[in-house]
């Protein structure tokens, strides 16, 4: 044999392994990330012609279903309840693929899950030729998603209601919605065409902005910074706050003013009350580079583990370690300003905390998995996800946000018979732009079952005279109103 016969036979031996190895890489080692693939459509195709499980809310009400279609796909995904749950629910589209708990819970609604299918149950469906899928029950709420819808109007915002000692998301609505619908549909181009719109429109329909956009908090984020500054021992409830009508800020010729350009100061409880951002400024000045720790005990900077997706995006506030450089930064953080910026959703977290001991559960709409007989097969577990702070200053600033109700900024929330707690927030956008209005609450204070965030954007129907107080604390009160008396 020739030595030039035996190179060729050397690479063409090479070049088989290789591609042996190539292959048994793609098909074993890396077939799940295969599968998962956004781009591979394999999987979305055979779940379109194969049944698929139900979505329903806590209050039994269908959330998202298949129906006989007359095509080659013989099941249509519908979505019975439209705009009202489509950012949580999302959609199963031949085209853009699935999002929200049509996709974390896809391989459960496919027949894919864990079941604890008995062997003769298995053999029995083979030789029938039954394919079982799953069903998901959720904490959604209907009602309540439509009183948070009534109460928002055509203003533009959003609405978190959520379990504190639980963590199970009740409501979480956003206005403007979209109609899932024609995204599930089988004509490609129609498909399309309506994606794209939802994309190229300017309110941006399909953004969840419940749990995928952030906002300056504003005052709101006043809780989150007297808890820092207490538990740093910073502050006490009895630390004295001059009375200021304006706040001077390091390294730079600005300050800070209170709402109205009135003066404040006091004691804790009475700067809080009034929500007074002299105070609140010199607060952040004090905490320096211990103020991003204490936040991201809340939660700020990482990514609530929401099982909706594509996920909830993380909220922000100052670089870690930067105090020295960045004086202003932590001073306009200490009144929710600046660099900080959260999630409705994350607003809401942090009024659980404080109403759940200090304690933060993982937020999740999921509840219980059942089979399509209705047998319950799996709970989805409650889980904590932070410790924000100890009970006894979560005691504290329960008070504190007690008494903002009954005496400060936030009476529009109070409800007869039921102590509300909360904090209001008025946030400051861009210049000649209408502020945000804030309000997180709980309720009942003494024994608390709800905690809620509403943010109404860009002062809503009452522009630029709108305050948290005025706008966003009424439609809190009033979604509590039907939780707690209805």
């Amino acid at each position: 044999m020739s030595v030039g016969i035996r190179r060729v036979g050397i690479a063409v031996t090479a070049l088989l392994l290789l591609l042996v190895a190539q292959l048994t890489y793609l098909q074993v080692f890396d077939a799940k990330h295969l599968a998962h693939d956004p781009r591979n459509s394999r999987d979305t195709l055979k779940d379109l012609q194969s049944p698929r499980g139900t979505i329903v809310s806590a209050d039994d009400k269908v959330l998202a279903t298949s129906v006989p279609s007359h095509d080659e796909f013989k099941l249509a995904r519908t979505y019975p309840l439209g705009a009202l749950v489509s950012q949580i629910v999302g959609y199963q589209s031949i085209v853009i693929g699935n999002t929200g708990l049509e996709k974390t819970y896809n391989d459960v609604l496919a027949g894919r899950g864990s079941f604890k299918l008995g062997v003769r149950d298995v053999v029995r469906d083979f030789l029938r030729g039954i394919k079982r899928v799953g069903n998901l029950r959720t904490s959604l709420r209907v009602d309540v998603q439509l009183v948070a819808k009534q109460a928002l109007g055509e203003q533009k915002g959003s609405v978190v209601v959520i379990e504190p000692s639980t963590g199970a998301i009740v409501a979480m609505y956003s206005n403007p919605t979209y109609d899932p619908q024609p995204l599930a549909g089988h004509d490609t181009r129609k498909v399309q065409a309506y994606f794209d719109l939802l994309n190229n429109t300017p309110d941006k329909p399909s953004l969840a902005r419940a749990f995928r956009e952030i906002y300056p908090p504003g005052s709101t984020f006043k809780v989150v910074t007297a808890t820092a500054a207490l538990d740093t021992n910073k502050v006490a409830l009895d630390t004295r706050f001059p009375t200021l009508r304006e706040l001077p800020v390091p390294q730079t010729s600005n300050t800070i003013a209170n709402f109205g350009h009135e003066s404040c100061g006091g004691d804790l409880t009475g700067v809080f009350t009034q929500s007074c951002n002299t105070a609140f400024g010199a607060v952040g000045l004090a905490l320096g580079n211990d103020f991003p720790p204490a936040m991201q005990k809340f939660g700020i900077y990482n990514v609530p583990p929401l099982d909706v997706s594509p996920g909830a995006v993380a909220s922000t506030g100052p670089a870690f370690g930067s105090f020295d450089t960045a004086k202003p930064r932590f001073a306009l953080a200490g009144i929710g300003q600046g660099d900080v910026a959260a999630t409705p959703l994350q607003m809401a977290l942090v009024a659980s905390a404080i109403a759940n001991g200090g304690l933060i559960m993982q937020p999740h709409v999921g509840t219980v998995i059942l089979d399509d007989e209705g047998k319950q097969l799996a709970t989805i577990p409650q889980r904590v996800w932070r410790r924000a702070t100890s009970p006894g200053t979560a005691a504290i600033l329960r008070d504190l946000m007690i008494n903002v109700v009954n005496h400060g900024t936030g009476t529009a929330a109070q409800i007869p018979g039921i102590q509300v707690a909360g904090k209001t927030g008025t946030a400051q956008t861009t210049r000649d732009v209408a502020p945000h209005a804030w309000f997180v609450a709980f309720a009942p204070a003494e024994k608390p079952q709800y905690a809620i965030a509403v943010i109404v954007e860009h002062g809503g129907n009452m522009g630029g005279d709108a305050t948290g107080g005025h706008l966003a604390a009424p439609i809190a009160a009033k979604i509590l109103r039907y939780l707690l008396v209805h």
